[in-house]
Order: C-alpha cells, then sequence, then structure tokens
C-alpha cells in the first residue's frame, strides 16, 4: 500500500513540474517584445519603396517658361516662399505667399493638393524652394516641384539679389582631379521619435525638419574650402564631371544609383557634418532633404559648384549660371 501511494506520489510530482514547465514556456513565448524597433530601418525601407527622384535621378526642377506659360491654368499653384518685403516688391501673379514652416500644415489643412496639376515653389535662387520641395515630395506630394533658379530666371533684379551677386571663381585654382574612394559602410543614423510605423516615424521627422530655417543648412563655399576636415564632402554629379575637377577630398556619389541601402548610402558618416554640391545647388537640395529625413547631419554647398568655378563650369559646357538664364517677365509689385 505504501510502495502504490509512493508511486502515485511520484507521479503527480511529475505531472506538475511537467504543466508549470510548459506554462512558464507558454508565458515566455507569448511575452510581448519591447525591442524597439530600427526607426532608421523602417523608414528607409518605406521611403526606398516610395520614391523616384532620388533613385531615378528625376528631380522635379522645372523652368521658368512652364511657369510663364501657365499663369491662368487653374491647375498651376504659385507658391512664393520669400519674406513678405521681397514678396511685396514683385511677384508672380497668383502666386501664394507662405512662411516655408508652413508649408506642411497649408498642404495638410488648407488646400487640396489633389486639385492640381503642378504646384510649384519659389524663392530667390531656387534652392531652398528645391529643399522644402523635396520635403513635400517625400511626404507624399507628387505634384510639387521647384523653379529653376527661383525668382532669379524671372527677371533682372532678382537674379541681382541672388546669383548674380554669387557666382564666382575664388576657389577654381583649389579643386583636384584625383578620384577619391568611399569609406567602408559605418553606423546608421539614430532616430528616436518614439513611433513603430514607417508612416508615423516620416510625420514626425518631418514635423521637425519644417521648423528648422533653410538659412541653417546653408554651407558657404568659404566654409568648405577653409576648413575642409570639417565636412565629409558630396560631389554628386556624373563621374565625368567629377573628374573634371573637384573640391579636394570630395567623393562621388553619382546621381541615381549611389544614395540606396543597397549601394553607397551607409558609406555616408554620421559623426560629421555632409555638405553636398552639384553644380547649381538644386539637385543636390533635394538630396540635403532626402539625408536630413533619415537623420543625417546635412548641409547644401550654396550656390553649388557655381559658387566658386562659375567660369570653369561655362568652359566645360555644364550646368553654369549666365545672363542668358534671365527672363523679363512681368511681375506685381
Amino acid at each position: 500500500m505504501k510502495k502504490t501511494k509512493l508511486i502515485f506520489l511520484i507521479f503527480f510530482i511529475s505531472l506538475a513540474a511537467f504543466y508549470n514547465g510548459f506554462s512558464n514556456e507558454a508565458n515566455t513565448n507569448n511575452q510581448p517584445n519591447f525591442d524597439p524597433p530600427n526607426e532608421f530601418e523602417t523608414l528607409l525601407s518605406y521611403l526606398e519603396s516610395q520614391l523616384s527622384f532620388i533613385a531615378e535621378d528625376a528631380f522635379p526642377i522645372i523652368p521658368a517658361d512652364d511657369v510663364k506659360q501657365n499663369l491662368k491654368n487653374p491647375k498651376y499653384h504659385v507658391i512664393d516662399i520669400r519674406s513678405e518685403s521681397w514678396f511685396e516688391y514683385g511677384h508672380i501673379k497668383g502666386a501664394k505667399n507662405l512662411n516655408a514652416e508652413d508649408l506642411l500644415t497649408y498642404f495638410e489643412s488648407t488646400i487640396n493638393p489633389a486639385d492640381f496639376e503642378k504646384i510649384v515653389l519659389i524663392c530667390y535662387s531656387g534652392q531652398s524652394a528645391s529643399y522644402f520641395a523635396g520635403l513635400l515630395r517625400i511626404a507624399g506630394y507628387n505634384n510639387v516641384y521647384s523653379l529653376k533658379w527661383g525668382m532669379s530666371s524671372w527677371r533682372q533684379d532678382f537674379a541681382e539679389n541672388a546669383w548674380l551677386k554669387n557666382i564666382n571663381n575664388d576657389y577654381a585654382s583649389k579643386l583636384e582631379t584625383t578620384e577619391n574612394s568611399k569609406p567602408d559602410n559605418g553606423n546608421q543614423p539614430e532616430l528616436n521619435t518614439g513611433q513603430s510605423d514607417a508612416k508615423e516615424i516620416l510625420k514626425a521627422r518631418l514635423t521637425e525638419l519644417f521648423k528648422i530655417p533653410y538659412k541653417d543648412l546653408i554651407v558657404t563655399p568659404g566654409d568648405v574650402f577653409e576648413n575642409i576636415n570639417n565636412y565629409f564632402v558630396v560631389n554628386y554629379t556624373s563621374k565625368d564631371h567629377y573628374n573634371l575637377g573637384h573640391i579636394t577630398g570630395a567623393l562621388n556619389y553619382q546621381p541615381k544609383n549611389s544614395l540606396t541601402s543597397a549601394t553607397d548610402l551607409l558609406t555616408l558618416p554620421v559623426d560629421k557634418p555632409i555638405a553636398v554640391y552639384d553644380e547649381t545647388g538644386l539637385k543636390a537640395a533635394y538630396v540635403v532633404a532626402y539625408l536630413n529625413v533619415l537623420g543625417y547631419k546635412t548641409g547644401n554647398l550654396a550656390y553649388g559648384a557655381n559658387g566658386f568655378m562659375n567660369d570653369h563650369l561655362k568652359s566645360q559646357n555644364m550646368n553654369a549660371f549666365t545672363k542668358k538664364e534671365i527672363n523679363m517677365y512681368p511681375v506685381i509689385e
């Protein structure tokens, strides 16, 4: 009898141990995962599936002629982000004057962007308009464009205040033709929006970036040439143009195929300011918008290569600003 009781006792102890272990395993498997998502990877995957202007070199920059021919077209909406005083001095007929920081709210709450074929952002030179058009494109507004050369292409006096005043050749003698090698892939930017969904991460990043004045993102040629070791310089042009002469130490990231996770995006540093330049500063402004959304510390080299080697661009039949780019179109004063 005692032996039978002992057998039953051992059986029940074993059974209890089995169910306790099963229960603990089940509880472990059902525990929520508190590891935060990698926001950078989540956002990057989403953007690479959505955007075209980075991967396809399809930057939405339109000439003054396009806007001029559509002044009476209700499907065109022109937004001028210059200061109120410059807007009052002279602006395109029908243009809406807005502060750049208010653009996202305007798109979300004031207008129905889908009502328009093209929404054209305009600034002094085309650079800040391209930057904010880039942010809006990243936000999903695929009918946003920037005016090439800005109001400098519209009338002479506007050009004298922007492009004609800033093109020069001060550092043309300090170029190199050496091809510099990109570093290996490094660390990713750390995004800490507290969100896990890609669209929510993007919304948080855009809300933050629209608060930053474009002037805080400008890098001057003097900044770079006199303090070259302080910057990671990205030459965003074709390899042929890069080989004709570039800033000493600059690395060539070619349009269309260099700034993706599958190519060279992760060779960009997270611990050093990145100065991006192309020939005009216009495509570069879109690139700066994209990289800043992803968390890189990026600035645009003012007026691109025109800001330090305008004559060199002319001699090589590259994208140089000249007086030929200036029209004499009417404005509202």
